[in-house]
């Protein structure tokens, strides 16, 4: 299989980088600043091993590929990337007739819950993965990923139902080959929507810094409360986030890369790079949705929500909310 990876930052880059380093067939997919560095100087990758640089092949976008049947879209963009990542991709024909969405396997390599929902109405076979990679994007054509001995746990499933069958078996056997641990669960949404109340937190990393002691831990349980009670009532199934976080610790620890800045969340990434958007409206906006439509108040998501975005809009450096802005969301 032809594994293209669909959105080559931390996450995306780094799954591509491992599966190179396997002996597989990877093409990347990135765009802007981050694209021109990996055509000119190829990908720069960091892990606790050492950093390298890897000459995988890259394009801009579907007009420069010709698809063949045995293709995996591994789709790694941020959810509000989605949607135009899906109109570009879908329609692309394949090699011996049919197009992308008719023919080939995407996989949501992505936070949240809401991609694999879009993407179902553009490909006929969709499997869910549930990523936990402690990766970094804060630099074009570099990209580190701390994780060892493995780089990350990648759960897939078939979504909206069952384990995905022979395709995700091959796929995980792949990944479980290029220093990942990628177990196939028919329960993998469950996973998903465990991670999604561990990914509330990220809007508040993001605005605030890091989150260490009182009083953001305070405000970080508080807003995971309300996630977890929308979802009650909402009689959606979740694990636990804490079996995640202790299952995950169980195959893997952080380590220092070399030359690496510390970091914060994939939200503070987006800011650190001033991207423009943040991925808050799929994460706590999720839990606000769900919220207004099952009589649940969920006013912490909803201002981390609004506060995210408004950093995102106006350019605001990562960690500089006011002293101001903590109290009001310390007063809800």
């Amino acid at each position: 299989m032809r594994y293209i990876i669909i959105g080559a930052g931390a996450v995306g880059g780094t799954i591509g980088a491992r599966l190179h380093e396997g002996g597989h067939d990877v093409l990347l997919v990135a765009r802007g600043a981050h694209l021109a560095a990996l055509r000119e100087r190829g990908l720069r990758f960091g892990t606790p091993e050492g950093t390298r640089t890897l000459r995988i092949p890259v394009v801009g976008g579907p007009g420069g590929v010709d698809l063949r049947p045995d293709d995996v879209l591994l789709l790694a963009v941020k959810t509000q990337d989605t949607a135009a990542a899906l109109a570009d991709w879908a329609p692309r024909p394949v090699a011996g007739g049919g197009t992308a969405g008719e023919r080939l396997p995407l996989v949501c390599a992505q936070n949240g819950v809401e991609n694999e929902r879009l993407a179902l109405r553009a490909f006929r076979e969709v499997l869910a993965m549930c990523v936990w990679l402690p990766s970094n994007h804060l630099e074009p054509g570099r990209i580190t990923a701390g994780g060892t001995p493995v780089s990350g746990v990648l759960r897939l499933g078939g979504y909206p139902a069952g384990d995905g069958g022979g395709r995700a078996a091959s796929i995980a056997a792949d990944l479980a080959g290029s220093a990942f641990r990628a177990p196939v669960d028919a329960e993998v949404m469950r996973w998903k929507y465990a991670k999604l109340l561990g990914n509330l937190g990220n809007a508040l990393d993001a605005v605030a810094g890091r989150i260490e002691g009182e009083p953001l831990g305070g405000l970080q349980r508080r807003v995971t409360a309300e996630g977890a009670a929308v979802l009650a009532a909402a009689g959606i199934p979740h694990h636990d986030p804490l079996d995640q976080v202790r299952l995950a610790g169980e195959v893997l620890r952080q380590a220092p890369v070399a030359g690496a800045p510390r970091s914060g969340s994939s939200s503070w990434q987006s800011l650190a790079r001033g991207t423009g958007s943040i991925e808050a409206d799929h994460l706590n906006g999720e839990i606000v949705q769900l919220g207004r439509l099952h009589g649940v108040p969920t006013p912490l998501n909803e201002a981390l929500q609004r506060l995210a975005n408004a950093f995102a809009r106006t350019g605001r450096a990562p960690g500089s909310l006011t002293a101001e802005e903590l109290a009001a969301l310390l007063a809800l």
